[in-house]
């Protein structure tokens, strides 16, 4: 009986459950995509139909049910998923009250003011590991990542002429986001080996919101726009008087690169860098 109760861990609210859980519900996308990569099926998660079309990889099997909208979950869903663990983030920890009268809450923000995302993503993808008994797929995990930057950026750099690159996410047709150095894109290009055209301060999410004509500060740079944008957005661009004048866009320098999370983690550092390299190897 002693040996048999070391092996278990009460929660906050007097449930009780495995040390190692085996029926997960993970809310933020980050930490989902990471449970996922170390191969691990949860019970639920949360706005599952925009996860696949923003962060797309790892992918999500249509048997995890989907809690909706992150802002507004469906705890009798979930209490019916009947969890054994809930992993959460600061972002949405308005919502731990309620989750942790269905199950315990464990709370790791791979996001936070002044911390660089890579770097916490490789953390608790080792963390995660630990926790839920997949310490080698972590090991793995972060070498792959790793591996697939590297290569990303040996075929980035030589298609790049040595320019520097705006990473932006187009608002309309006036308006960017520009990615700095302390976002997930920014710190995957510094590893890649180019450098971040936007060197001016960001805010809390790592970005600027800054007018297209901030982009003619590095006349010689690249521009790659990511997605997910408005609909309509490269058409409205095309019209704008302001946006074909930009020496990138005359001269070709345009690279258009599919939906990304900029809150993600390692599997999205991987995915961004490959496909930042796939649009840019094309105009070297």
């Amino acid at each position: 009986m002693v040996a048999a109760a070391a092996a278990l861990a009460v929660c906050a609210g007097g449930r009780v459950r495995a040390a190692t859980p085996e029926r997960l519900a993970v809310i933020d996308w980050a930490l989902l995509e990471t449970v996922l990569a170390l191969g691990i099926l949860p019970v639920a998660a949360a706005e599952l139909r925009q996860f696949r079309e923003t962060v797309v990889e790892p992918p999500v099997p249509r048997g995890v049910a989907d809690l909706g909208l992150r802002g507004a979950i469906n705890f009798e869903l979930l209490r019916l998923a009947a969890p054994d663990l809930i992993l959460n983030s600061a972002f949405h920890a308005w919502a731990d009250p309620n989750l942790a009268r269905i199950a315990p809450v464990e709370t790791m923000s791979i996001h936070r003011p002044g911390v660089a995302p890579y770097g916490a993503a490789a953390a608790a993808a080792r963390s995660l590991g630990a926790r839920l008994g997949r310490g080698d797929a972590a090991a793995a995990l972060i070498a792959d990542t790793d591996a697939v930057i590297a290569a990303a950026g040996t075929a980035a750099r030589a298609a790049s002429g040595g320019r520097p690159v705006f990473l932006v996410t187009p608002g309309d047709a006036a308006h960017v986001s520009a990615f700095g150095p302390d976002s997930l894109p920014g710190e995957v290009a510094a590893r890649m080996g180019l450098a971040n055209a936007w060197g001016a301060e960001t805010r809390y999410s790592g970005t600027a919101p800054v007018g297209i004509e901030a982009l003619a500060a590095r006349p010689e740079a690249w521009i790659a726009l990511i997605g997910p944008m408005p609909p309509d957005t490269l058409r409205r661009l095309g019209q704008a008087a302001l946006w074909q004048a930009l020496p990138a866009v005359r001269e070709g320098r345009v690279l258009i690169i599919d939906p990304v999370n900029p809150f993600g983690a390692l599997p999205t550092a991987a995915r961004f860098a490959r496909l930042l390299a796939a649009a840019m190897v094309p105009h070297g």
